[in-house]
């Protein structure tokens, strides 16, 4: 007699606290037998020496995503710390080797400013931006061996302990010190709904990760956002230097979107690319929203910037990042991350391990989304546009019988989107980026540019 494969609610895996139960979104992902990648269909895929295959991987999560238990060294693969074609030996060298390099970074962090690693975090500035180190009594409070909690208590004058007043003069290390609070800031607004960062161990160590990734990253250093793509990295691995990695890997491919210059922001490319999609496809919405005075479309900054955190329910924007993920899937990805290492990073030469060359791409190998990028390969001599654009675009156009209808003003634009959190269904918004994808790809002249979303910019 047939019978239904069983359906899993997924929440169970990252509990909520009780107290906010009611206000988060129920997740709509399901763990579904035969379709979503389980332990044993993983552990299946690997050879006796370790090699994984891929192809047969990314078809699976793009059936049903990846079970919880094994997300994390899944993620691992999608975003390029190890190559599918590694044995289990090579893997592990690369971890270790991985893992001293992060301590190494983490006590350099820790002689500048010995909270790094200590249990314990700031959410007050601790230096002027002429480089005084500052007496505010809240800092001088949670840098004290007592504050186990970094906490924010006041602290009266006669408890103000000796400080050095001597002025900072090295400029890197005058601006990362001055990012530490606001990582702070953003640590504690974290995830709060999660039982998880109850613990005041797990924040703090978030807030390390963050702090030695902004030290290491001169060139972007730390931003708002960067928390919400962190988190889940701590959540699904238990070391910290392994989740500092795989947080690398992924702001490899976003970095980008948070570089800053005095003329312009670094999302600005993404925004604009995802006019010109509006335009090709909805052309009628697109007139609208530039009527209404949003034609720099600066409304869907948090959406490309933090990947949909916030518009789905926790566990849901975990499987639509690894959708995307596995949709966008380049074999090529571990070479090149481990032979051209980040120009921008202060260490960077000393950042790259494992072998080095590309390999050849096969299509096989290539998510879906890959593969229709190198079919189009000769349409532009531009790099191909993420997926999170068309993932934008694909959630407006369904929203455009009610943007044309409802939206008066920017607000109402913001309200509608703001409207779908929670309601948005992983699997669908993906393949309806895909159907866009390719319905752009037929309509764009060829001599049109649709570069300027590369991954690694």
């Amino acid at each position: 007699m047939w019978r239904s494969e069983p359906v899993v609610p997924a929440d169970s895996f990252y509990q909520i606290r009780p107290e906010c139960a009611e206000g988060v979104p129920k997740t709509r992902f399901k763990i579904k037998a035969g379709k979503t990648l389980s332990q044993r269909k993983w552990r299946a895929e690997f050879s006796p020496e370790g090699q994984l295959d891929i192809a047969k991987v990314l078809g699976r999560i793009q059936r049903g995503g990846i079970h919880p238990s094994i997300r994390g060294e899944v993620w691992e693969f999608l975003l390029g710390c190890y190559d599918s074609d590694s044995t289990y030996e090579e893997r592990e060298q690369i971890r270790l080797r991985r893992r001293a390099r992060y301590v190494n970074f983490k006590e350099d962090c820790r002689l500048l400013f010995p909270l790094i690693g200590s249990g314990r975090y700031v959410t007050a500035p601790i230096i002027s931006e002429d480089g005084y180190p500052t007496q505010d009594p809240i800092v001088l409070m949670q840098t004290r061996p007592e504050a186990q909690n970094g906490s924010t208590m006041d602290a009266s004058p006669d408890q103000t302990p000796d400080v050095n007043v001597e002025p900072i003069k090295d400029k890197k290390e005058i601006e990362w010190k001055l990012t530490l609070h606001q990582i702070g800031l953003d640590v504690v607004r974290t995830d709060r709904t999660l039982v998880f960062y109850e613990k005041q161990e797990n924040l703090s160590r978030l807030w390390d990760v963050l702090a030695v990734y902004a030290w290491i990253d001169t060139d972007v250093g730390y931003c708002q956002g960067m928390s919400d793509l962190c988190s889940p990295m701590l959540m699904l691995l238990e070391d910290e230097g392994d989740a500092f990695w795989c947080f690398e890997r992924l702001m490899r491919r976003l970095r980008g979107n948070f570089r800053c210059t005095g003329s312009s922001v670094g999302v600005e490319s993404q925004l604009n690319n995802l006019a010109l999609i509006t335009q090709v496809i909805d052309p009628k919405l697109h007139q609208h929203i530039e009527h209404l005075g949003g034609g720099d479309y600066l409304f869907a900054v948090r959406m490309l910037m933090v990947q949909f955190r916030r518009e789905f329910s926790f566990c849901d924007s975990l499987y639509l990042w690894e959708m995307m993920w596995a949709l966008e899937y380049d074999p090529g990805l571990f070479s090149m991350y481990e032979e051209q290492p980040q120009p921008s990073t202060s260490t960077s030469t000393e950042m790259s391990d494992g072998p080095r060359g590309g390999k050849p791409k096969s299509s096989r190998q290539c998510g879906k989304f890959e593969r229709e990028n190198m079919r189009n390969a000769g349409k532009s001599s531009e790099a191909p546009l993420p997926i999170s654009i068309f993932l934008v675009a694909s959630v407006m156009k369904d929203k455009s019988d009610k943007l044309l209808t409802e939206a008066r003003g920017l607000d109402d634009v913001v309200k509608i989107l703001n409207d779908m959190t929670g309601n948005l269904d992983a699997k669908k918004a993906c393949t309806g980026a895909l159907k866009l994808h390719k319905k752009y790809m037929k309509k764009v002249p060829k001599q049109q540019p649709i570069g300027g979303g590369d991954l690694n910019s």
